[in-house]
């Protein structure tokens, strides 16, 4: 599929640390020092130089941590990526609307990697793992801000799921118009 600005978006079943692109998105915590789920296979797979440019950025900038919905981007370590660019995606809640900060998360990614001069930018499904957010609505938001948002350099950019049930909301996602 493309956007409108002729950004190709493409689904792939798979694991996001052996994706071949420019930008791997991780979906980091605040501390952005590894955790579980996707951000600890990337800080695992990555190696060492992820977890000390993260150390880095926390003594400078980022002292409290990254900020719900912000990016930033490090060295990929031994990922077969350029760049990995961090989002902290937000905790779902019954009781509050968080889709802004999701759609942040996915906006802030994209012009990070842009910044970068990143053509091809592999997303994870953030905030649908402990996070907890519903996989429907945050394929919807994701493929939605992505088609919003990507612009050149951003050639591809790629979500990489990790199941069939993921891959098929995200492709319901992608089929859906508007």
């Amino acid at each position: 599929m493309r956007t409108p600005e002729g950004v190709t978006i493409t689904l792939v079943r798979g694991d996001i640390t052996r994706q071949s692109v420019d930008v791997i998105v991780n979906a980091a915590n605040s501390s952005l020092l590894g955790g579980g789920g996707v951000d600890g296979a990337i800080h695992r797979r990555g190696g060492p130089e992820i977890l000390a440019a993260c150390r880095k950025l926390r003594a400078s900038q980022y002292g409290k941590g990254l900020r719900t919905g912000l990016a930033v981007a490090t060295t990929a370590g031994e990922l077969d990526a350029r760049w990995v660019v961090h989002t902290v995606g937000p905790v779902w809640s019954s009781s509050e609307d968080r889709s802004a900060l999701l759609a942040s998360c996915y906006r802030e990614s994209l012009r990070t990697a842009a910044e970068l001069g990143a053509r091809t930018v592999a997303f994870p499904a953030v905030s649908t793992g402990i996070y907890g957010w519903p996989m429907d609505d945050g394929a919807r938001i994701a493929v939605h801000t992505v088609r919003q948002e990507a612009v050149a350099p951003v050639e591809e950019v790629r979500f990489v799921l990790f199941d069939a049930y993921a891959y098929a909301e995200f492709e319901a996602a992608l089929e859906a118009r508007g």
